[in-house]
């Protein structure tokens, strides 16, 4: 398929924003700009981060698949805050061209 194909799957994120209390929520989108945005300004935010803005996005790996963003997500989700800050430290290098992509589109 070619880029413009209206048939191209766009591509699933894993994601961890920090909130404004330093907690971390993990989630998963095919828009992470959007989904920054969204937690921070919007009713269509997660529940546990509209409490907690602004959230700031620590970490995105992309997923090639819908499902596996969703086993991704739950492995993330199960990680303790040390394990969850070891990642993000760990991946920083991969993942930081991606986030100040998304930060500068904000």
């Amino acid at each position: 398929m070619v880029k413009d194909d209206p048939r191209r799957v766009p591509s699933t994120y894993v994601y961890i924003v920090e909130c404004a209390d330093k907690t971390l929520y993990t989630g998963r989108t095919n828009n992470i700009a959007k989904r920054v945005r969204e937690h921070n300004s919007s009713g269509t935010g997660a529940k546990y981060t509209r409490s907690r803005r602004p959230v700031k996005l620590v970490f995105a790996e992309r997923c090639s698949s819908l499902s596996d963003a969703l086993k991704r997500e739950a492995e993330i989700k199960k990680l303790s805050r040390v394990q969850k800050l070891l990642l993000i430290e760990a991946r920083q290098d991969s993942y930081e061209p991606l986030t100040e992509e998304i930060r500068d589109r904000n």
